[in-house]
C-alpha cells in the first residue's frame, strides 16, 4: 500500500505530527545510518549509444526550473491558451513534468515515468519503478518531479529508490536505495546530483554511476528540493532548521533555527532565500548572515504553505492552504494582492513575463496578472490539481490527481 494517499500527494499534517515524535524519528535516523545505501548500474549498456537531448533556456528541465528554484519560465506563451492534448494516467499525477526539446517527461502515482511527444502527446517510452511485468503487481509511485539532463532522467520513488534513466530510451542507467520514500525533487551541479529522503538524509550522488559522494543527516524528513548556489545547497525541512551545506565536502556551513516545519522548497535571489512555512508565513531569510529579513502573514487566516514560491526581482508569489494565492513585494514582504480560489493551493506557481499560472484543488488552472492579481483566465480540469505547471517551448503542461487523472498540454493550435 502507498505510504501517502492520492489526495495527500505532497504532505500531510499527520506526517508532520509524526515528526514531532523526535525520539522516534531520531532512532529511525540512527538505524538508517547503519544501513549502507546501494546503487545498481544498469545491465543495458546500449542506452548510451542513443543521442540524449540538450537543454536550453526554452526548456523546463526540473521541478522549479533551475538550481535557484525561482519558478520562472524563460519561454513565451500565446496570449490565449488552447488545450492541445491530454494523456491519461491511472492514479493521477502529483508532480511537475519536465519539458526538454520536443519531449515531455512525466511521472505518475501509478509507478510509471513516461516520455511523450510535446506537440502530439504520443508516447515515446515508458519505464516502471519495478521490473516485474505483472500489471497487478504494486509499483511504487512517483511524487517527486523528474530532473532531465543531457545524461539522464533522475527521479525518486515512494519506496526510497532513486532512478536514473536514459532520456532518449527510458532504459535504466542505475538506481540508488535510500531507507524511506523520496518526495524531494533532485537538482544537479557539475557531476553531482542532490536530493532528500524521508530517512532524514540529504544525499549527494555521482551522476555518472549513482555512487554515493556523501550524505548529510538532519533531524527530520527532508521533503524539500535542495536549492543550489555556487558550491552551497540549502535544506529547509521538518527539523525546523535552515541548513547550508558545502557541496564539495558534505559538511554543514551554517544552521539557522526557523521554529517551524518547512514543507515547501526554498527559492533563492542572491543572498536571500524565500519559503512558505507551516506556521502560516512566507519568510525571507538572508542565508549568508542567518537572519530573517521579513515575515508575511495573512491577518485573517492561518494555514500552512505547501506551495513553493515563485520569485522575480519585484514579486514573491505562493499558494496557501487557506485557498488563496498570495503576492508580496520581494524586498519588503508587503502585500501586493491575493486571490481566493475554492480549494487548497498546494500547486507551486510559475511566472512567465507578467503572467502567473497555478493550479488549485478546486480543479482549476488559473492565470493571473502578476502586477495586480486580476484573474485573466481559468480552465477547469475536473480533478484536484496539486501538481505544479511546467512551462517550456511555448507550452504549459500540468497534471491532475485522481483515478481518472491526466496530463494536459496547452499552447497554440
Amino acid at each position: 500500500m502507498r505510504v501517502l494517499k492520492r489526495n495527500q500527494s505532497n504532505h500531510l499534517p499527520s506526517r508532520i505530527a509524526a515528526v514531532a515524535l523526535s525520539l522516534f524519528a531520531f532512532s529511525l535516523s540512527l538505524s538508517a545510518a547503519e544501513k549502507p545505501a546501494e546503487n545498481k548500474p544498469a545491465a543495458k549498456a546500449d542506452a548510451s549509444a542513443v543521442p540524449a537531448p540538450q537543454t536550453n533556456p526554452e526548456d523546463w528541465p526540473s521541478f522549479r526550473n533551475g538550481n535557484l528554484q525561482q519558478g520562472v519560465a524563460k519561454t513565451t506563451l500565446p496570449e490565449k491558451l488552447e488545450l492541445l492534448w491530454e494523456y491519461p494516467s491511472s492514479d493521477g499525477i502529483a508532480s511537475t513534468a519536465a519539458i526538454v526539446g520536443d519531449k515531455v517527461y512525466m511521472a505518475g502515482l501509478n509507478g510509471f515515468v513516461e516520455c511523450l511527444e510535446l506537440k502530439t502527446g504520443k508516447p515515446v517510452w515508458k519505464y516502471r519503478s519495478i521490473e516485474d511485468p505483472d500489471p497487478k503487481k504494486f509499483a511504487p509511485g512517483f511524487k517527486s518531479s523528474p530532473l532531465v539532463t543531457a545524461d539522464g532522467v533522475h527521479i525518486g520513488d515512494e519506496d526510497g529508490v532513486f532512478h536514473a534513466l536514459h532520456p532518449a530510451t527510458g532504459k535504466q542507467l542505475w538506481t540508488f536505495k535510500t531507507d524511506a520514500e523520496i518526495i524531494s525533487s533532485a537538482n544537479i551541479t557539475g557531476d553531482k546530483i542532490l536530493f532528500g529522503s524521508y530517512d532524514n538524509f540529504l544525499y549527494c550522488l555521482n551522476v555518472k554511476d549513482g555512487s554515493l559522494a556523501w550524505k548529510f543527516e538532519t533531524d527530520g524528513y527532508v521533503n524539500c528540493s535542495p536549492a543550489i548556489v555556487d558550491h552551497f545547497t540549502f535544506v529547509t525541512g521538518c527539523d525546523e532548521q535552515l541548513r547550508v551545506i558545502d557541496i564539495d565536502t558534505g559538511k554543514q556551513h551554517s544552521q539557522m533555527p526557523l521554529m517551524t516545519y518547512l514543507i515547501a522548497s526554498p527559492a533563492i535571489w542572491e543572498e536571500d532565500l524565500y519559503v512558505g512555512t507551516y506556521a502560516s508565513e512566507i519568510i525571507a531569510v538572508d542565508w549568508k548572515d542567518s537572519k530573517v529579513d521579513w515575515r508575511y502573514k495573512d491577518p485573517k487566516k492561518e494555514y500552512p504553505y505547501h506551495s513553493s514560491a515563485a520569485i522575480t526581482e519585484t514579486h514573491v508569489v505562493a499558494g496557501g492552504r487557506d485557498k488563496q494565492v498570495h503576492c508580496v513585494e520581494r524586498k519588503t514582504g508587503k502585500p501586493i494582492w491575493k486571490f481566493m480560489t475554492r480549494g487548497r493551493v498546494d500547486s507551486s506557481p510559475v511566472i512567465v513575463g507578467d503572467r502567473v499560472f497555478v493550479g488549485s484543488s478546486d480543479g482549476n488552472l488559473y492565470e493571473f496578472d502578476l502586477n495586480n492579481g486580476k484573474n485573466l483566465w481559468k480552465k477547469n480540469l475536473g480533478d484536484d490539481i496539486t501538481a505544479s505547471p511546467a512551462i517550456g517551448q511555448g507550452h504549459l503542461i500540468i497534471g491532475t490527481e485522481s483515478r481518472n487523472g491526466a496530463l494536459y498540454c496547452f499552447g497554440k493550435k
